[in-house]
């Protein structure tokens, strides 16, 4: 991204403070693509960190942006209902889904009928599940590992984070596992605005969504009549709150388990290459004391932030820091702000993988809609990272990544790596 790069960070701080407080707005994919949303929200955790935005490409909302109150909007269900979606969506992308019947899923539910339908797929992320996973997604990374090409520049977001993202959730799925990548390619259509990522149309988007989930109702219909198995599709058509579902909800968690799947793992395995790269010393810590990984795994988690918000709907009029936020009204927890704040992580900027408590961050969330694949993510990132440091000293960046050009996932598109060859 280079020099340009630079100069619209410059410029986006010097806007962030120019700017009326009452007009400010952090919804900009362009801020997060450069990153240089920053300002933006110190600005608002320090003088609104309440505050409301009546105009933007994704209509008038509210941001909360720091970590106690952010902790407090999320395990309010009753007063912060996720029956009407999890995301900002833009103007446009509103009168789109307009268009065609939405998709609910548990994660846009609120509990009773939340709770059942998590309970269906939790056992696959269960502590035994995970425990019986964790060799074969070792194998698999150091086979991934094993076939990297040395001493010369290749995209790290490409051949690494992305393959071995992909090669869980075909296996969480039990799906075909030559066919993996299509995973990575449906979640990335679902995530990415057109004109952005691999579509260039709200029809390709449609098209391409249709397909994926015309391949997921032949998988519904084979496991159905077939005996229960442990993958996430077999739990859905056979799980007691799950199996009357119609193809729209179905839909609906099907997305939310793919981009779940996908999006985190893959964006912090890019971020943990990034951030060393960028904190040298830090790298050098690790390396020398590979009993840091899992505290540096939730270090990156919380420094990278893989995915930057949620958003709430208010069921009722409610004071919530000195403000009245009105029923009906959108309220956008920033979890890349409340990750950042200072009155409750010490020196929250810096990359620090031996913090006393390093898993104290909100990436995850709070309350019912805690994500329910934290340990598995924890888990990949973990292995990764240990088969790393048995082969390669190194892993140096060779230029400056490309960035998602999203508000919600806040990821990588590439990584130029380059490991050195050994003298």
């Amino acid at each position: 991204m280079g020099d340009g790069s630079i100069d619209f960070r410059h410029e986006a701080r010097a806007r962030a403070y120019a700017e009326p407080l009452e007009a400010l707005n952090p919804a900009q994919p362009d801020l997060f693509h450069n990153d240089a949303m920053w300002p933006y929200f110190d600005r608002l955790r320090a003088e609104a960190p309440v505050h409301f935005t009546p105009e933007s490409d994704y209509g008038p909302y509210w941001s909360i942006t720091r970590y106690n109150d952010i902790m407090a909007v999320d395990t309010n269900h009753q007063v912060f209902s996720s029956a009407d979606g999890i995301v900002l969506q833009s103007l446009e992308a509103q009168a789109e889904t307009a268009k065609r019947p939405t998709r609910p899923s548990f994660i846009s539910m609120d509990p009773p009928r939340h709770d059942e339908q998590r309970r269906t797929v939790s056992p696959v992320v269960a502590p035994s599940n995970l425990q019986r996973m964790g060799p074969v997604i070792r194998e698999r990374a150091g086979l991934i590992l094993d076939g990297l090409p040395i001493g010369e520049e290749f995209d790290w977001v490409d051949l690494v984070s992305k393959e071995l993202t992909a090669m869980t959730l075909a296996t969480l799925f039990d799906f075909p596992f030559e066919d993996r990548r299509r995973l990575t390619h449906w979640s990335d259509v679902m995530t990415n605005a057109p004109g952005f990522g691999p579509v260039t149309s709200w029809e390709q988007k449609r098209e391409e969504i249709d397909e994926c989930f015309g391949v997921f109702d032949a998988l519904w219909n084979e496991r159905v009549n077939a005996e229960p198995k442990f993958d996430l599709i077999s739990m859905l058509a056979h799980g007691e709150s799950t199996r009357n579902m119609d193809a729209h909800e179905y839909h609906g968690n099907l997305g939310l388990l793919i981009i779940g799947g996908n999006d985190t793992t893959r964006n912090t395995i890019s971020g943990s290459v990034y951030a060393l790269n960028q904190n040298p010393a830090q790298y050098d810590m690790l390396r020398a004391n590979p009993a840091l990984i899992p505290s540096m795994v939730s270090e990156t988690i919380r420094w990278q932030t893989p995915l930057a918000h949620m958003r709430r709907i208010a069921t009722q009029d409610f004071e919530f820091g000195g403000k009245t936020i009105r029923e009906g009204d959108k309220v956008v927890m920033w979890y890349v702000s409340g990750n950042r704040d200072d009155t409750v992580i010490e020196a929250p900027n810096s990359y620090v993988i031996d913090r006393a408590r390093p898993r104290m961050h909100i990436s995850f969330g709070f309350g019912v809609h805690r994500c329910v694949g934290n340990r598995l993510a924890e888990l990949q990132l973990t292995i990764i990272w240990e088969e790393i440091l048995k082969r390669f000293p190194t892993i140096e960046l060779a230029g400056e990544p490309q960035r998602t050009h999203s508000i919600f996932v806040k990821g990588y598109e590439t990584l130029p790596v380059v490991i050195p060859r050994r003298n």
